[in-house]
């Protein structure tokens, strides 16, 4: 049996990343969002949903260890539809990762084993 070490949530307003444009605040979403995040988030029409999951997927992962990570060593991503998520540093932890938007709002919830 896998042991689970953490469970992190987190939501966020998807309005926050309304007001705050990519195009205005580069400096800003480089601070949180690796070049691969953010040109994936851009491809959309509805750009903002897809930063504040991914904001939100990287608090819960922030979340749910133990010892401190900066939003830069946190790698989100997609395979077959599906969020995932890995750490730039050396770890032996599986991410299993839920993400959701409803209207104004995005939530995460991260189990880490």
């Amino acid at each position: 049996m896998n042991k689970i070490f953490g469970i992190g949530v987190d939501i966020v307003d998807i309005n926050r990343f309304k007001k705050m444009k990519y195009e205005d605040n580069k400096i800003f979403y480089q601070k949180i969002f690796l070049d691969s995040e953010i040109e994936y988030c851009l491809k959309f029409k509805n750009s903002e949903q897809h930063f504040a999951g991914k904001f939100a997927v990287k608090e819960a992962i922030k979340k749910s260890l133990t010892e401190p990570i900066e939003f830069l060593e946190i790698l989100t991503g997609h395979e077959n539809s599906k969020p995932i998520a890995s750490l730039k540093i050396e770890n032996n932890y599986n991410f299993f990762i839920s993400i959701s938007h409803e209207k104004d709002y995005a939530i995460a919830m991260v189990i880490v084993q």
